[in-house]
């Protein structure tokens, strides 16, 4: 089993930083892809960045230029850098790894509960 465990998310003002990370635990052999995604109250959910093992990253067209993406192997974390933040990025964030586990050899995603974002004067 696999656990993924989402922290930073907050209230913030527009124009504000939050740094979200997500450690994943469990029954490892490797991760692959890592990546975030958000759910806005009555929208589908929806990419706004992903990374391989090897780093290279895709991020949504609202999220270039304001949020990074990074990851650190040896901690199987992932994190979201979140700069210039505006309202319509409120919303809950989730965290998504592809692994690939010691107990089936075979590659599953897996989903974090979700962190809240707010972003509101």
């Amino acid at each position: 089993q696999v656990q993924l465990v989402e922290s930073g998310g907050g209230l913030v003002h527009p124009g504000g930083s939050l740094r979200l990370s997500c450690a994943a635990s469990g029954s490892i052999l490797s991760i692959y892809n890592m990546g975030w995604y958000r759910q806005a109250p009555g929208k589908q959910r929806q990419m706004v960045a992903r990374i391989t093992s090897g780093g290279s990253t895709n991020h949504a067209n609202s999220a270039k230029g304001r949020f990074t993406i990074s990851r650190d192997n040896a901690k199987n974390t992932v994190y979201l850098q979140m700069n210039s933040l505006k309202p319509e990025d409120t919303a809950v964030y989730y965290c998504n790894a592809g692994v690939i586990t010691t107990t089936t050899k075979l590659p599953r995603d897996y989903w974090g509960q979700g962190t809240q974002v707010t972003v509101s004067s």
